[in-house]
């Protein structure tokens, strides 16, 4: 066939482009923003990719358009779609129905760890020689793509809760048809689509219908929200962690770099690797119980996470400038920042410095829904310097005045910069948290850094 993808460049949807054309389809898409690394991706794939939405790239009409979620009524090529008739589908639809359905597929879901978290699987299935296939929203560490058709039934994939297209306004997640189901937690996120958390839930417990009864979900016994979701009705197999739970992980370290792995009460494996945090160890413990329905023993997971790599922005040391270690993480969320900074803090100790730089940028907290958790969730940074966007209705200052430690926030970037590079000093640590670019702060303090030096 001949395929079109509407909005390629995003990691989900230049994903299913490379499948689609491991699949031996000729593939061409289009995006606003054509640019590398994703653009460069495609290219070596033999994609050929059109920068912006002319209705003339739509002639003569490929056999399909699958149409991205970013994608709107009013925008010229999804008008031409409807008005010529040409065949589409949304890429979850695509997905299961020329990659997914005839796979054992293990799905990871929840508010926070699922790109970590479905690395960890993909790794652990890879290392024990079961050659999975996997769509995953960053390149994991161990791998050079962020997806691929793969050699066996197993199939991990990173099950987002966001929707599908502006046809389709049920999560992703729910085309998925999982037999290995991880939820790993659950919170109010999305706010640009969701109206609370109970419609979250919903959204959630619709996943759970499709899984098999012989298929099995992993969840946190402590997670409240997601308690509530399997209380709806769950018709599957269920395993679950923590204290009373079948798995349970037990620090070694402070930083949770080497744990301890019990099933059943049991000890059966222990890890020693290269990530910090207790977020991280429950991922991991996720990824093992994972494996282990489809055959991977704890043991061997266990050697397999002590190669683990993560993705770039999950806590990725960027260098040291100046006697300053720098750090990027993708944080954007209260619980997710408070998770990093805590990771952080274990691994520099109460003696070091961390400075601690936000970009408020998610559509959630662009709306203002998480702001007043978002000083208590910097509480273990020393420092903390706010960058104010422009396209928000609130102000960082409140946040800043919220802070119980020193606390700064510019509206301007290099500004912002400045104030970090006077208040750093060699030995300290900084951590900048965004899920976008923040507008090239990372080149910007490294240079300032040096400049200091």
């Amino acid at each position: 066939m001949r395929i079109h993808i509407l909005g390629i460049c995003g990691t989900f949807m230049g994903g299913l482009a490379i499948l689609a054309r491991a699949l031996g389809h000729e593939v061409t898409g289009s995006d606003n923003n054509v640019y590398p690394p994703m653009s460069t991706l495609l290219e070596q794939q033999g994609i050929e990719l059109t920068q912006g939405y002319d209705p003339e790239q739509l002639d003569p009409a490929p056999d399909l358009v699958i149409i991205g979620n970013a994608m709107a009524r009013g925008n010229p090529c999804v008008e031409a779609v409807l008005e010529k008739n040409i065949p589409y589908l949304s890429g979850p639809q695509w997905l299961h129905d020329f990659v997914l359905r005839d796979r054992w597929v293990l799905a990871v879901a929840g508010t926070h760890g699922k790109t970590t978290t479905s690395g960890m699987v993909a790794w652990i299935l890879e290392a024990a020689g079961l050659a999975p296939g996997f769509v995953i929203g960053g390149v994991p560490g161990n791998f050079d793509v962020s997806a691929r058709l793969g050699d066996s039934p197993f199939f991990v994939i990173e099950a987002d809760e966001y929707d599908s297209a502006f046809f389709d306004k049920r999560s992703k997640f729910v085309h998925y048809c999982p037999r290995t189901l991880i939820l790993n937690n659950l919170e109010f996120d999305h706010a640009d689509i969701f109206d609370d958390l109970r419609a979250i839930q919903r959204q959630f417990h619709h996943l759970i219908r499709i899984v098999p009864g012989q298929g099995k979900i992993l969840w946190p016994e402590q997670d409240s929200h997601l308690r509530l979701v399997i209380n709806m009705g769950c018709w599957s197999e269920q395993e679950t962690l923590g204290e009373h739970g079948h798995w349970q992980a037990q620090k070694l370290t402070a930083d949770a770099s080497r744990w301890k792995v019990l099933y059943d009460g049991e000890p059966v494996a222990e890890v020693n690797w290269s990530l910090v945090g207790e977020h991280n160890m429950h991922n991991g413990l996720m990824a093992m119980a994972a494996a282990r329905h489809v055959g991977v023993t704890p043991e061997n997971a266990a050697l397999a996470l002590n190669d683990f790599v993560n993705a770039k922005r999950r806590l990725e040391l960027r260098g040291q400038f100046n006697g300053i270690d720098v750090y990027d993480d993708f944080a954007h969320h209260p619980t997710a920042i408070l998770a990093t900074l805590s990771a952080l803090r274990s691994k520099v100790g109460n003696g070091g410095r961390i400075l601690a730089v936000l970009e408020p940028r998610s559509n959630t907290m662009k709306l203002g829904i998480s702001k007043n958790e978002l000083a208590p969730s910097l509480a273990k940074a020393d420092q903390v310097f706010l960058y104010q966007p422009h396209h928000i209705g609130w102000q960082v200052s409140e946040v800043a005045e919220a802070c119980l430690q020193p606390a700064h926030w510019s509206a301007d970037i290099d500004t912002l910069v400045e104030m970090i590079a006077r208040e750093a000093k060699p030995g300290d640590t900084l951590l900048v948290m965004s899920n976008g670019g923040f507008d090239g702060i990372h080149q910007k303090l490294q240079q300032r850094l040096l400049q200091a030096g």
